[in-house]
């Protein structure tokens, strides 16, 4: 084996060792959502709404933790960015008077209003599923809204 051959082989192996150690983690990294620290929705001083937006994806919601104030009107701008698989959200919670449930069609945006009394955690998400597969919520489509 000549010094060439021997330097090309090396390199191969090289490559793959490297690929072995880091290939599982940018697998692991592409199937989960961008980590996005939580969005403080604003209220507009003209007309004291929160307003903020979210990007349903594939499997995901951006930003995925909302912070917002107690007693004051909340509007958000579902939109979804997906060629064809329809999303939904849902925000419910009974003790905190919370009963949102809209579908959101692939490459459609949907406006949701309400205003949060009860300060709280709520989680919303995702259910949709398809057959036998797991549901949307399940593949890690869901986020929080936090009430202050």
């Amino acid at each position: 084996m000549g010094r060439v051959s021997f330097v090309l082989r090396l390199g191969i192996f090289s490559i793959l060792m490297a690929w072995s150690v880091a290939g599982p983690a940018l697998v692991r990294g592409a199937d989960q959502a961008p980590q996005v620290p939580p969005l403080r929705v604003p209220v507009d001083q003209l007309d004291g709404i929160q307003r903020a937006t979210i990007i349903l994806d594939s499997y995901s919601y951006t930003p995925n933790h909302l912070i917002v104030q107690a007693g004051k009107p909340v509007e958000l701008l579902l939109t979804s960015i997906t060629t064809i698989t329809p999303h939904n959200f849902l925000l419910k919670n009974e003790a905190a008077g919370l009963s949102i449930e809209r579908d959101v069609g692939a490459g459609r945006t949907v406006t949701v209003q309400f205003t949060p009394m009860k300060p709280g955690i709520y989680p919303f998400y995702c259910d949709k599923k398809l057959l036998f597969f797991p549901s949307h919520k399940e593949k890690g489509m869901e986020g929080t809204l936090e009430v202050r």
